[in-house]
């Protein structure tokens, strides 16, 4: 694996966690808002999107980082 290969996969690597870490992030919010006796419902879809959204991207990414194997 030439350095700007092994680089771009360690990019790649490094903002999976970080995406992975928003979702997460997210996901307590979204649980903090939900148990709030003042919800906020066009906040909680606005954040239910952006989850969503991050989801997407991360699944983008993993398979940047593991393509399918041709048959």
């Amino acid at each position: 694996m030439s350095e700007e290969a092994f680089d771009h996969v360690t990019s790649l690597q490094i903002r999976l966690t970080e995406l992975r870490n928003e979702h997460r992030d997210l996901d307590d919010a979204i649980s903090r808002l939900q148990d709030s006796p003042q919800e906020d419902e066009l906040l909680l879809r606005r954040l239910k999107k952006r989850k969503l959204a991050l989801k997407d991207r991360i699944a983008v990414v993993e398979r940047m980082l593991e393509p399918d194997e041709l048959a």
